[in-house]
């Protein structure tokens, strides 16, 4: 099984919603033994639900996240997952910190596997979800490329 955790600052916007996305995109192409997570760098949404802004986009799609409660990422994690995958170059700094380091190289940005690498657009800010969904599908079907690329799924 190949594990990836996505994260970001509180785990109610960017990294559910990548988790959900790939995982929809997963189960569409009917690729097993891929499993994937969120969380987030800080505790100050730990408990919460998804951020209605996420859970429309989801809605949208046909994809029920109503399940998932926001968890911050720990050292553990590390250890725990193949890859680890930031929103944003803030995110890979407080990642790096929680983790102790990034010896193994599993961290990092989700749009890094993207031909434009950058920070996934945070609607927290921005209150703009449809460009954090452009910037999510985009790296998971880019993510997606590189897992073939790898031998990882097939």
């Amino acid at each position: 099984m190949y594990k990836i955790l996505m994260v970001c600052h509180g785990n109610i916007c960017r990294s559910p919603m990548a988790e959900f996305v790939l995982r929809d995109m997963l189960k569409k192409r009917g690729i097993d033994g891929v499993e994937v997570a969120s969380a987030a760098t800080s505790t100050e949404e730990i408990g919460n639900g998804v951020h209605h802004g996420t859970k429309a986009i989801l809605h949208s799609l046909g994809i029920d996240c109503s399940f998932k409660r926001a968890r911050q990422m720990t050292k553990a994690d590390y250890r725990e997952y193949d890859l680890l995958l930031g929103a944003d170059s803030r995110n890979i700094i407080n990642m790096n910190r929680i983790a102790g380091g990034d010896s193994e190289g599993k961290i990092k940005r989700l749009l890094n596997f993207t031909i434009r690498p950058r920070d996934i657009s945070d609607p927290w800010y921005t209150g703009d979800f449809d460009t954090t969904y452009a910037d999510v599908k985009e790296g998971c079907e880019a993510l997606l490329d590189w897992l073939y690329q790898q031998g990882i799924i097939s």
